[in-house]
């Protein structure tokens, strides 16, 4: 045997245990630690409240091997791809979108008793199922899972954690079509990026109607080609004297197509014939002797009219509501209507049944504020009731008459559901003029139930405005929404039986880390019990 047969078993032996305690030592010192086990939201936990939880079996845990597995329609895909875009900037997971295998998170359409919005969620060890009859259903089911994720989930950077979701099935679909909430981008104008924020902060709580209000005294703020001094002149200026702005037509579509892929309908608003001085600043023969007024950048209401009387004012309607139902694909077109202190009755009555056939000429359902009930709503028509607790029997009973002869209702009450109205007298946004509406005042009511002699049948759903003389900035609408939006959102998904305080404050209580992780600054009212650090 030669040298070298001797050695060479021997060195092999040598480097092969030196190769093994490196490795050994390679294992230990830089692996990375397991990621920490964030506790489980139980299935209840979410808001708004499902309609039916039954918790049950071992949770499931996204991995880097999990993907997203979908039907094969381009709407299923789009909501699979939305899931994703939302899970991996946390997980650094890359969840490949597909048609194929089985486990992980699945995406289904079938035909069942979901409704339009409606669907189940079933999670166990081995995958999460969402299946719904249409792809509306699967969204909301996306933002039920969303929430069934620790709130780290909403970051943009990787975050080193366990994430999982608890076992169980949830069945739910909403109690009422509409749920909306209203932004009024007349007094202080709101960007595009502005809007899309809001969009995305409305859907994560099922919220399906953005109600955009588009004209008021303040400002005109959607390009309307037949009339173009109404943007570039009455769109250049808000409360304060700021500059204002306005949206162009491409712009608008762009904000419509936005919400829709978020499965949220765009109600433009265009308030007539009050809250118009914008229009009657930038046009002198819109008003009834000729002479156009200065613009208007103070806060007061009821001052302005058009001219019930002038051929041109039903012209300019026409005009204004055609390029607009052109622009809106959605099914509702809000013709204001509220405080037009400066229109008689008579005449106030006139105009109403002079525009409402427009409206509905050019394919749209008609919204209008209460005050459209003391007019002649036409067939269809939806009125917007925004009064008090404290409004008199005799106009409340008004609104009841016409719910109980076919108008169907949807319920804004100011002391209630105002998403401006101050929190307390220390609020240093928002107003007072309805009283002060803490979280509690905010969800303690029964949208069935709230106006006397109404039918339940003829209540449409529930809306929380949002108006903006004192907000100028993304952090003012988010302090005002937040936390009372969430709560107008579970008035108008969850069942009635589920309406509870004392369980909703606590839930509620849970959002609080994921608006964190989200960069919504809140109002923390002390009537939640806001986990503490």
């Amino acid at each position: 045997m030669t040298r070298n047969d001797r050695t060479t078993p021997r060195t092999a032996r040598v480097l092969g245990s030196l190769l093994l305690v490196a490795a050994a030592g390679v294992f230990t010192l830089g692996a990375a630690p397991a990621p920490p086990k964030a506790p489980v939201t139980p299935l209840n936990q979410v808001v708004p409240a499902p309609a039916s939880v039954t918790p049950g079996g071992a949770p499931y845990r996204l991995t880097r091997a999990t993907a997203v597995r979908v039907d094969g329609s381009a709407e299923v895909r789009r909501v699979g791809a939305y899931l994703a875009g939302v899970l991996r900037p946390s997980t650094g997971y890359p969840l490949p979108l597909t048609e194929r295998g089985a486990g992980g998170i699945r995406l289904h359409l079938e035909k069942g008793d979901f409704g339009a919005e409606g669907y189940r969620l079933r999670s166990g060890p081995t995958g999460v199922t969402l299946t719904a009859s249409a792809p509306a259903g699967l969204f909301h089911g996306v933002q039920t899972l969303r929430q069934l994720l620790p709130a780290a989930v909403e970051k943009k950077t990787v975050q080193h954690q366990s994430w999982r979701i608890a076992g169980g099935t949830i069945e739910d679909r909403p109690r009422y079509a509409y749920r909306g909430a209203m932004l009024d981008v007349s007094r202080h104008f709101f960007t595009v990026a502005q809007v899309e924020r809001y969009i995305d902060e409305l859907a994560l709580y099922k919220v399906n109607e953005l109600h955009l209000h588009l004209s008021d005294d303040q400002g005109w703020r959607i390009a309307i080609n037949s009339w173009p001094r109404l943007a570039s002149y009455g769109g250049a200026s808000e409360v304060g004297g700021g500059k204002g702005g306005f949206y162009t037509q491409a712009e608008y579509r762009h904000l419509v197509s936005y919400a829709a892929a978020r499965y949220v309908e765009v109600v433009p608003e265009i308030d007539m014939p009050g809250h118009t001085n914008a229009a009657l600043a930038s046009y002198a023969k819109l008003n009834c002797d000729g002479v156009a007024p200065p613009r208007y950048t103070g806060t007061e209401v009821g001052f302005s009219s058009l001219c019930v009387s002038k051929d041109v004012t039903y012209t300019f309607v026409n005009d204004v509501i055609k390029e607009l139902a052109a622009l809106t694909p959605g099914r509702y077109l809000h013709i204001g209507g509220d405080e037009a202190h400066s229109t008689s009755h008579a005449d106030y009555v006139t105009f109403m049944d002079r525009v409402q056939p427009i409206v509905t000429k050019y394919g749209k359902k008609i919204i209008g504020w209460h005050q459209l009930t003391g007019a002649h709503p036409a067939k269809g028509a939806l009125a917007q009731y925004w009064g008090l607790d404290s409004t008199s029997a005799a106009e409340k009973e008004q609104v009841a008459q016409a719910a109980r002869n076919g108008t169907g209702l949807i319920l804004s009450p100011a002391d209630r559901v105002y998403l401006d109205m101050k929190y307390t007298k220390d609020t240093g946004l928002g107003l007072s003029w309805a009283g002060l509406v803490e979280v509690r005042r905010s969800y303690d009511w029964d949208p069935g139930a709230y106006l006397a002699g109404v039918p339940a049948s003829a209540v449409k759903g529930v809306e929380a405005p949002l108006w903006s003389e004192t907000l100028k900035t993304s952090a003012d609408i988010d302090y005002m929404a937040f936390p009372r939006l969430p709560g107008a959102a579970e008035l108008g998904w969850s069942p009635a039986a589920t309406h509870d305080w004392d369980t909703y404050k606590v839930r509620l209580a849970a959002q609080g880390p994921r608006w964190d992780a989200l960069g919504i600054g809140y109002y923390h009212s002390p009537q939640v019990p806001w986990p503490s650090g």
